[in-house]
């Protein structure tokens, strides 16, 4: 098969500067070349790689892109302008994967033989599956996501399916188990961000921190701050470190570099006992990968009660929920964390859990499922006649 995978204009592939979407489908596309298939990958240019090469079986190209932008309407032009540029370049193809958001409203009429349309959910919809025809299948992150795009176009109910993201479930436990730990480390990854509700998280430990009796704990943070890369900038980590001063002793607490080589990412999750993703982006998160990699790190996932967290984290079972939307949700969320340093019993089981559940994620059974798929979508059409 003939598969083409065109990527957003801001990050290049391979992902040195962070984007799961970008990560995600640079790991299946390499999978999908393992397996004996003709891959091409369109990303943005980027200083030290060449403007075309062939790596590990992919073919990659690099077209000029900018950097993402705070304001949405700006992203709509860069997103208008590298969709162009992009559908200009497309060869032909089997399946060809759009991770743009203006390409799928004319690409399946204007350019048919890139291939049968295929979209992947990497942000929440906002209007424009509204102006989508001719698309062959919608990966949804989530059901949540599933049901905000038939909502905006009925017509694709038929074609949409729920995927959730690929992670290396074996990445993070490649190495010797981790020593245990003599403190609890609660971590969190991705971007450094408002809506990330990291704000609540320190009013959190404000509270943990002030309950006496229980085991030693500490706080890791990691993820870009800058705005290009998807982070509220200097001026809210400056206040993000004053409201953690506050909360605890400065030697309590890291603000890590991000970090964009996988290896060491991984190292990072393992230091973690309890993932702590408490977003308040009701309209923003459509999965949460940084979640699934830390459950199968072996971290115990503390997540808001966001309808994309419900297909793969459940309450009690192998995670921990707590209601974001509360009035009192910084005492129910300290009341979860402190729960898990009390109860190590409770922390075993749920980590256990959880790691089985991020396996059904791996990169090999996810590929697989995909390429399944595409070869359904690219197979002749079974007349009526012979329909079961």
């Amino acid at each position: 098969m003939r598969i083409s995978i065109v990527s957003g204009f801001f990050l290049p592939v391979p992902p040195i500067s962070g984007g799961s979407t970008e990560k995600s489908w640079y790991n299946l596309a390499r999978e999908f070349a393992r397996q004996g298939h003709e891959v091409t990958i369109f990303s943005r240019r980027w200083p030290g790689f060449p403007d075309e090469e062939v790596a590990d079986g992919v073919r990659h190209v690099r077209l000029p892109g900018a950097d993402h932008r705070r304001r949405l309407w700006a992203n709509l032009l860069l997103d208008f302008l590298w969709s162009w540029r992009v559908c200009l370049a497309l060869p032909a193809a089997d399946i060809v994967v759009v991770n743009a958001v203006t390409l799928p409203a004319w690409l399946g009429w204007l350019r048919p033989r890139a291939g049968r349309v295929v979209i992947m959910t990497g942000r929440m919809p906002k209007g424009q599956y509204r102006h989508y025809r001719r698309i062959a299948r919608v990966l949804a992150a989530s059901s949540h996501v599933r049901d905000r795009v038939v909502a905006e176009n009925p017509a694709l109910a038929a074609v949409t399916r729920v995927c959730g993201y690929p992670i290396d479930w074996s990445l993070p436990n490649r190495d010797a188990p981790a020593a245990p730990a003599a403190e609890v480390t609660f971590g969190f990854v991705g971007r450094i961000h408002e809506e990330k509700g990291l704000m609540l998280l320190a009013d959190a430990l404000a509270i943990v921190g002030r309950t006496p009796d229980l085991p030693p704990w500490r706080l890791v943070l990691c993820g870009p701050v800058d705005v290009a890369r998807g982070g509220s900038g200097a001026v809210f980590r400056g206040q993000l470190l004053h409201r953690l001063t506050q909360a605890m002793p400065v030697d309590r607490f890291s603000l890590l570099e991000p970090q964009f080589n996988e290896r060491s990412l991984a190292g990072v999750y393992r230091r973690m006992q309890v993932f702590c993703y408490p977003s308040l982006a009701e309209q923003g998160e459509t999965f949460g990968v940084a979640v699934a990699e830390a459950m199968a790190a072996g971290a115990v996932p503390v997540v808001s009660e966001l309808a994309c967290f419900t297909d793969f984290v459940r309450d009690g079972a192998n995670g921990l929920v707590f209601a974001h939307r509360a009035p009192d949700a910084a005492a129910r969320l300290a009341a979860a964390l402190i729960r898990l340093l009390r109860e190590p019993a409770l922390r075993g089981r749920l980590t256990a859990a959880a790691r089985e559940t991020a396996r059904a994620y791996d990169y090999p059974a996810y590929a697989g499922a995909l390429l399944a798929d595409f070869a359904q979508l690219t197979g002749p059409a079974i007349p009526p006649s012979s329909r079961p």
